[in-house]
């Protein structure tokens, strides 16, 4: 019992971890996108290539444990996407100034974006109402710690700042000067909303599958009960026909 708990514990673990990694990794894709960082600069480039070694082993040492290493390969077309090297061919080939495989890699780092998306997905889809709320947790702590230490204000303060701006409410008492602050504040807009947003849909359908369930139970319940007194009505009946 013990041990399937603490089982329970490194699963958890696990899952949250690989869905942070993917989220800072779709984070930097899309900023480096929009220009407001380079992710083959350092050190974005350290970061991204150490997701990748994580995702890269993880992906792998999965295959290796699978015993049917085709039906692991179809099901986990997003996985084998997220691990595409990218960005250290598009280094190589921008230094070489190979303009065509140049705009062919800017094509295929889409794909790896997609990978991604589809990585955080399937483990949205998986796991359910609890890492919704773990992983909303996350987001809301990291873009707290990046605004406390960027705008040098108390972790309370800052952690106050991701809520509001995470739920949309935005009081504006508080709000980012510096660079990290504000890459914060993005972080927290598109990743920590859309958390949040799924986290409250996921609790109403909790709700109302619960509904439904206890609906269900309530009609098995009648539905028996409606049995056994069928059966007594049988059995009353047989008994008067035998007495007459």
């Amino acid at each position: 019992m013990i041990n399937n708990k603490y089982k329970n514990i490194i699963y958890i673990g696990y899952d949250i971890t690989m869905a942070v990694l993917s989220i800072a990794s779709i984070f930097m894709i899309v900023l480096d996108y929009a220009k407001s960082i380079d992710i083959t600069a350092y050190p974005y480039n350290v970061f991204d290539n150490l997701i990748l070694a994580i995702f890269t082993i993880d992906y792998f040492g999965r295959l290796i444990a699978s015993k049917n290493k085709r039906k692991f390969i179809t099901g986990n077309i997003w996985d084998l996407l997220s691990i595409i090297p990218v960005n250290q061919a598009f280094y190589f080939f921008r230094a070489a100034r190979i303009f065509r495989i140049f705009i062919l890699l800017k094509l295929l780092r889409l794909v790896r974006l997609v990978g991604l998306i589809g990585k955080l997905r399937k483990f949205i889809n998986t796991n359910g109402l609890i890492y919704y709320i773990y992983v909303s947790i996350a987001v809301l702590i990291i873009g707290a710690s990046m605004y406390s230490i960027s705008e040098k204000v108390d972790f309370a303060t800052a952690l106050w700042w991701s809520i509001t701006t995470a739920t949309t409410v935005g009081y504006g008492d508080i709000s980012p000067t510096t660079s990290m602050g504000k890459l914060a504040a993005v972080m927290v807009m598109i990743i920590g909303i859309g958390f949040i947003g799924m986290l409250t849909s996921s609790i109403s359908n909790f709700f109302i599958s619960n509904d439904e369930v206890n609906l269900k139970e309530e009609l098995a319940k009648l539905h028996n009960e409606n049995v056994q007194l069928n059966d007594k009505l049988d059995r009353l009946e047989q008994i008067i026909k035998n007495k007459n």
